[in-house]
């Protein structure tokens, strides 16, 4: 049955249980956050059942300790939480659509795809219709701190449902807010990118500025995190734009879908959002040159116009 209303709130995640330990998790796709999470099951005791329509990302969890599924319907039949963490709505799309004839009443899918709130929410609606419980859990942050547990996670759905996922989100999460019913924690998770690949885009137009005025990156880094206008991007993405390391934590190219799902949002809602536009053009010039595999942090390389 649907969702209840749910009441907006913050919490600090709970510590995972003891009894909830060696529970097989459903995890599709392996990519960069999928895999991080993976390695923070594991490490607190649970066992990961994973898929991946890539070979080699499977290899990587079988290499963590994880054991690699034949396709979703294993995943489904062996796993009673299965989280999600695709690439886009499309995917979204397609594994629902494999998924739903294995599912049972009581399972439980935990989806950490960046994607439409529309598809989040018809996703919802479509899994209820079964009795199976769907939770929206956006990620704020990227893989490397997934790996450190420094994440924020937002939240949408059912708070019951949502409970009875606090062990698992105790496993790679800082803290936690729940913004409302289905659909909301996808909005807000755009709200979120817009402000933050802003501010990862200023720092570099900034650094970049720096260099040409004959500054030293190092120590116009040091200054910025020390003066008004610092941002914890500066934490996050200023040493790998001062020292060229590009090695992705998060790629540039799927921020760049996001600020196309943000645009997509603007126009339907009749927001504003010029800045948006200007960065989704910077983001493209940087696809066309060559940096979309790349960390998201390679932007700079735009503003100092480098291929």
């Amino acid at each position: 049955m649907p969702s209840s209303p749910c009441t907006p709130q913050t919490s600090s995640v709970v510590p995972a249980s003891e009894s909830s330990e060696r529970e097989s998790i459903g995890l599709i796709g392996l990519g960069l956050m999928g895999s991080a999470m993976a390695e923070r099951f594991l490490a607190r005791g649970f066992q990961v059942l994973g898929f991946d329509i890539n070979p080699a990302c499977q290899a990587v969890l079988v290499a963590q300790g994880g054991k690699a599924a034949d396709g979703v319907a294993q995943l489904a039949a062996s796993c009673r939480r299965i989280i999600l963490s695709l690439p886009n709505s499309e995917a979204l799309e397609t594994v629902a659509d494999q998924l739903e004839p294995n599912l049972r009443p009581g399972q439980m899918i935990i989806d950490t795809t960046t994607g439409r709130p529309e598809t989040a929410l018809a996703t919802a609606r479509r899994l209820a219709g079964r009795g199976v419980h769907y939770v929206e859990a956006m990620i704020s942050g990227n893989s490397s701190q997934v790996r450190t547990g420094e994440v924020l996670i937002i939240v949408g759905g059912a708070a019951e449902a949502i409970a009875q996922c606090d062990d698992l989100f105790a496993c790679f999460a800082r803290k936690l807010h729940h913004v409302g019913d289905w659909g909301s924690a996808s909005k807000l998770k755009l709200v979120s990118n817009l402000v933050l690949g802003l501010n990862r885009a200023v720092l570099a137009e900034g650094l970049a500025f720096a260099e040409k005025l004959g500054l030293k990156p190092i120590q116009t880094l040091a200054v910025l995190r020390d003066s008004m206008g610092y941002s914890r991007v500066m934490d996050t993405k200023g040493d790998k734009m001062v020292t060229g390391d590009f090695e992705p934590q998060a790629r540039l190219s799927q921020h760049l879908k996001d600020v196309g799902l943000i645009l997509s949002a603007a126009e339907a809602s009749h927001a504003r959002t010029p800045l948006s536009e200007v960065h989704a053009g910077l983001l493209q010039e940087a696809e066309s040159k060559g940096l979309g595999a790349l960390d998201n942090s390679a932007i700079i390389r735009v503003f100092k116009r480098e291929t």
